[in-house]
């Protein structure tokens, strides 16, 4: 080759390898940028506000959770005392299904609220994302949580020795994330965070990085305090920090301190790519985020207004994205008046400033309505921020006489939500600012966009229309009877409430697909929304139901045994026009199992190639297919003829195409009711099979030293008139490929599943309910936690404040 032949060839490697190593850095880039889906959400605040929907009633409604202290904490207060006994409280702080998380009894009353709280929620934000709880085992998901106020041990004089090795770990921080990835058995980074009321957006802020980093493929972020004592108040009390009335007034003229608030709340986060190919839901987007310190100011809590401004542009740099492209803002806004007024001077300068009035940066803050929830606040702002993006309104701020007036409002357009403001979708994307400042001198900004288009390539998920004449199973479990009927009762409400109502398919499959299956189950089967929700209603009064399969105490597994039928003695095809009970079994199964359909077609299509017809085999071939696809393993197989044939596929000793082989010559071999045939009539066709080891177990027909997998087994089977011997009494038949004229072949199988999975065995439904390649889940009722008090007053010595 000449010099410049070599020259070319040199010149084309080093541009293709220029080219590969500039998209590797474009991709790279994009990474470390992509938008971050929020894929659920799951809460509990002041106000009774048990889920993100109740949150958007709250604030939507500009209702005031704030009410008196809890009298169910045992708080002894001192005679004389500088606060309102006034503050957002959660209603049920010491309730906590220790069940339900195998946790005992003693080791739930040494563990705080914080804990039990967030192992609740976790679980419930899972659900919320259209996943199966324990199908997150083992899998890189992340927990970050910002955790603050472990004041529950800090009363204790003396504790029962019981409690003693439950004490540490019980108020530890590090255990509110690493308690939630034990018990989920999750395996990517499990952090918690304590900046003070910054803790949870800075968990967030962590949590995204860890996702573009590819630390993590999930994670779950939050946060949360819970006030187990009324140390809090007496803290802030003595820096003269609360208001009067126990109320926030967020940039009010009558602000005068913050009011006092607990919560928990937690968020799923997906990058949005996998989110889209995952199917999972994507509520609205993290764009960027950012953190910074307000460093030596002009002391160690006070607000630093320039440390405000920078970690604001930080956030707008990381979404690469200006001023002018966020509508609104989620401020910290505590209703301190000088905090308040250096927040408003932040805002003014970063994204007041050159902004057209008609189109000002609307102002509000969720702690007017909830009070400050302290480690839950950053969460409780996202969460209602994202509700705000799917309800197209911008929620009134409470307590809000006037606009304070120690901050410059007329340097910028920055207006106050005194009232709901409209915030239809528009050409350009809605974003929302969202911040978090905290005493440790710790500041977050994160921006919020709303969640884009459906993409139909990526997401392809499609709704399932009703098909009335085909049956679906809804298969229910908990941990308890007492939470299975509970289970019941939320569907059935859920479901009336829900306009338009998911097709009796969605939510069939979205219970097989999202939830997981636990002790105590229960199985309804019916063709609509009438018969189903009839035996839901039967199974939420603990009544029985003709549609209804449900544990029962005592019962124990049994083996199965599948039965595989010999071919009738006329055998029918599947000609049209064919009404036997086998045919139309077929055809209905081929109708309400796509996955038996494909199965049923490759075996008929095999067939085809060998010039033979056998309905029997192919229908049994692809109910095997599909009752192992569903997790369903039988502890042995019994067969005759061309059953046995089958039965020989489904345990992996001969591949489709060699039975089909084989089933062809043994329908030639007996065509037309012959007598059995001459010794050497499978000769031919055996010789050309090749035997495989068997995965699943095959009840002999021939002497005890004649191996299966040999073709000295199978000449004597199809020459013999011997029939196979029937399974043993311990083991429930399966008959597979006989149907009885008059019964639905599809309601009859499920129900015969439903009782498998009632009865010890675990069947995966989502074959059975899938009616499209891609179907859709939908929202349903998260876990019925059946919780009981845990305090820790009612169990030891304790000392007043």
């Amino acid at each position: 080759m000449a010099n410049e032949e070599k020259l070319v060839e040199y010149l084309k490697w080093t541009t293709a390898e220029l080219h590969q190593a500039q998209q590797q850095l474009r991709e790279l880039k994009a990474a470390q940028h992509e938008p971050i889906a929020v894929v659920s959400m799951a809460c509990r605040l002041p106000g009774k506000t048990r889920t993100p929907d109740d949150l958007w009633d709250l604030v939507s409604e500009g209702r005031d959770a704030v009410t008196g202290f809890p009298d169910d904490r045992a708080w002894e207060l001192p005679e004389e005392r500088p606060y309102a006994e006034l503050g957002g409280f959660l209603d049920d702080a010491a309730g906590f299904d220790a069940d339900f998380f195998d946790i005992s009894a003693t080791e739930a009353v040494a563990t705080e609220p914080l804990q039990r709280l967030m192992l609740h929620l976790a679980w419930e934000t899972v659900e919320r994302g259209h996943i199966a709880p324990h199908t997150l085992r083992s899998t890189l998901t992340g927990v970050y949580v910002g955790a603050t106020g472990h004041d529950y041990a800090t009363r204790l004089e003396t504790a029962p020795d019981e409690l003693l090795p439950y004490l540490g770990g019980g108020t530890s921080g590090s255990l509110v994330s690493g308690r939630i990835a034990y018990a989920l058995g999750l395996e990517g980074p499990a952090i918690s965070v304590d900046t003070a009321c910054s803790s949870s957006l800075v968990a967030l802020h962590l949590a995204c990085q860890a996702l573009r980093r590819g630390e993590c493929g999930l994670a779950l972020a939050g946060g949360g305090t819970v006030m187990s004592t009324p140390h809090t108040f007496h803290a802030f009390a003595h820096q003269k920090s609360l208001a009067q009335d126990g109320r926030c007034k967020p940039f009010a003229a009558a602000a005068d301190g913050m009011g006092l608030g607990e919560g928990v709340g937690l968020v799923l986060l997906e990058r949005l790519s996998d989110a889209r190919k995952n199917g999972h839901p994507v509520l609205a987007v993290i764009r960027g985020s950012a953190v910074n310190q307000d460093g030596a100011g002009y002391g160690l809590a006070a607000p630093n207004g320039p440390s405000q401004q920078h970690v604001i542009r930080a956030a707008l740099a990381d979404a690469r994205l200006t001023p002018d492209r966020i509508d609104a803002v989620e401020a910290h806004g505590t209703g301190t008046p000088i905090g308040d007024a250096i927040e408003v001077q932040a805002l003014l300068a970063t994204y007041g400033a050159d902004r057209s009035p008609d189109r000002p940066l609307w102002l509000g803050s969720v702690k007017s309505n909830t009070g400050h929830t302290q480690g839950a606040a950053g969460t409780a702002a996202l969460i209602k921020m994202v509700q705000a993006l799917r309800h197209g309104t911008l929620p009134p701020t409470l307590h809000v006489d006037r606009p304070t007036p120690l901050a410059a409002w007329k340097k910028g357009a920055v207006r106050l939500l005194t009232e709901a403001v409209d915030w239809p979708r528009r050409e350009e994307p809605r974003r929302v600012g969202i911040s978090a400042f905290a005493t440790s001198g710790t500041n977050a900004h994160l921006i919020l966009e709303e969640a884009p288009a459906p993409h139909a390539a990526a997401d392809g998920a499609t709704a399932v229309a009703a098909s009335p004449e085909l049956p679906v199973a809804w298969a229910l479990s908990a941990r308890t009877p007492e939470a299975l009927q509970a289970q019941a009762k939320a569907l059935v409400a859920h479901l009336a409430a829900a306009d338009p109502a998911p097709s009796p398919a969605e939510v069939a499959y979205s219970l097989a697909a999202t939830r997981s299956p636990l002790e105590h189950r229960a199985v309804l089967t019916g063709t609509d929304h009438t018969e189903l929700l009839t035996a839901a209603r039967a199974l939420a009064a603990g009544e029985d139901h003709p549609d209804l399969v449900r544990s029962v105490p005592g019962d124990t597994p049994k083996k199965i045994a599948w039965h595989f039928d010999a071919e009738a003695a006329d055998p029918h095809s599947a000609d049209a026009g064919d009404t036997t009970p086998l045919s139309l079994a077929g055809a209905d199964f081929r109708a309400a199992f796509p996955l038996f359909a494909t199965a049923f077609d490759e075996a008929r299509a095999r067939l085809d190639l060998h010039l033979a017809t056998s309905l029997r085999f192919a229908v049994q071939t692809a109910l095997a297919r599909l009752l192992l696809e569903s997790g369903v393993r039988p502890h042995t197989l019994t067969g005759h003829g061309v059953g046995h044939i089958a039965a020989a596929h489904a345990a992996g000793i001969l591949t489709l195409d060699d039975a089909c082989r084989l089933a062809a010559a043994h329908a030639a071999a007996t065509a037309e009711g012959a007598q059995p045939p001459p010794p050497d009539a499978y000769e031919p066709v055996l010789k050309q099979l090749t035997f495989q080891r068997p995965t699943l177990g095959l009840t002999s027909t021939a002497p005890a030293d004649t191996p299966i997998a040999s073709p000295e087994y199978w000449h004597h089977h199809l020459t013999s008139p011997a029939a196979a011997p029937p399974a043993p009494d311990t083991h429930t038949p399966l008959h597979l490929g006989t149907f009885s004229p008059g019964t639905p072949a599809v309601r009859a199988l499920l129900t015969a599943l439903a009782r498998l999975h009632t009865t010890g065995g675990t069947v995966d439904w989502t074959p059975l309910v899938r009616r499209t390649p891609h179907p859709r889940t939908v929202d349903l009722p998260t876990y019925p936690f059946q919780a009981k008090r845990y305090w820790l007053h009612d169990h030891t010595t304790h000392a007043t404040v």
